[in-house]
């Protein structure tokens, strides 16, 4: 599928949802329902980060964990699930976690992954489905630094950030902007 037709798709399938005098919540669950257009959104998540040749890509619980498994399948690497709220499967676990800063919720998360699944020497794309405060991505560097790996940038769906200096330096790349829907 080309660029313009998946980007014309995700905004097809998009839904606003709410009340009446609510601020709107964007119900993404039309993507995963188109199969061409979900079998498209590895490939296109993907194509801006070939340069930078991750060798892991890391995707936060839920909507990152599918697309980051799409992505990580059509760069033929590996996929490391980011954790909200980790807890210890096991005493033996390790486990890298931070606190993310106010999300668009004004929430704040614990992140974290196994401190074995990022090595020294990875190059880690971040993937999810939508980027608002970059609470999250910047916390994901953060682990990433805490690791001793590296950063390939961030790969999104939709880029809602108000802070240009968040997208240039985290590398956040994206299908389409807030704008445009």
């Amino acid at each position: 599928m080309e660029h313009q037709e998946v980007r014309e798709r995700l905004r097809r399938e998009l839904r606003w949802r709410g009340a009446a005098g609510q601020e709107p919540l964007a119900d993404v669950t039309g993507w995963w329902r188109d199969a061409q257009l979900l079998q498209a959104l590895g490939p296109a998540l993907a194509a801006s980060s070939r340069e930078a040749a991750p060798t892991v890509v890391a995707g936060p619980a839920s909507k990152g964990m599918l697309l980051g498994a799409l992505v990580a399948a059509h760069l033929g690497v590996g996929f490391v699930e980011v954790r909200k709220e980790p807890s210890r499967a096991a005493d033996s676990d390790a486990w890298w976690q931070r606190t993310t800063p106010p999300d668009y919720q004004d929430r704040h998360l614990r992140l974290g992954f196994r401190r074995d699944l990022v090595r020294s020497g990875d190059r880690v794309l971040f993937v999810d489905d939508w980027v608002a405060t970059g609470g999250q991505v910047l916390t994901v560097h953060a682990l990433v630094e805490d690791a001793g790996a590296s950063w390939a940038g961030a790969s999104v769906i939709v880029d809602a950030l108000a802070d240009s200096r968040v997208r240039r330096t985290l590398k956040v790349t994206s299908l389409l902007h807030i704008r445009e829907l």
